[in-house]
């Protein structure tokens, strides 16, 4: 006749579940927002020490081509560091559109971390602490 192990036994086992359950709760919400319309959300994510602002687009009136060096989706995804870089459209393989993330109503403000962005039934604007940035709205997306 086979014997289940003791409680003790199970114990670490128990633990170990308990922690991993306790560290993934513990990841911290993403920081952002999405537009009223739903087709633009950004979120703020810090890399190396700085802080980067990254937004995408779901739905355009065009869609540039790919560059050859992208091997991946492009077009619909722009980011930007809080400090000193242009804006940029980027090869990505992935998405920030969320949608638990809060609305950044019309004419609402939202900044975080030296990044600025304003929402207006256009589209979105947003820009670092040294004015460049991007604004994206279905009909066009231009970087400044």
């Amino acid at each position: 006749m086979s014997r289940l192990p003791s409680s003790r036994a199970l114990l670490p086992t128990a633990t170990a579940l308990v922690a991993f359950v306790s560290s993934a709760a513990a990841q911290p919400a993403p920081i952002g927002f999405q537009s009223p319309s739903k087709n633009i959300a950004c979120q703020l994510f810090s890399i190396d020490n700085r802080d980067w602002l990254r937004c995408d687009i779901v739905e355009m009136a065009t869609t540039p081509k790919r560059p050859a060096d992208c091997d991946l989706d492009w077009g619909h995804a722009f980011e930007i560091s809080a400090r000193g870089e242009n804006a940029a459209r980027i090869c990505y393989g992935d998405t920030v559109i969320d949608p638990a993330l809060p609305v950044l109503g019309y004419g609402d403000i939202w900044q975080r971390k030296g990044l600025t962005c304003t929402s207006d039934q256009a589209g979105v604007t947003c820009f670092n602490a040294d004015r460049h940035g991007f604004s994206l709205s279905r009909g066009k997306q231009d970087l400044f």
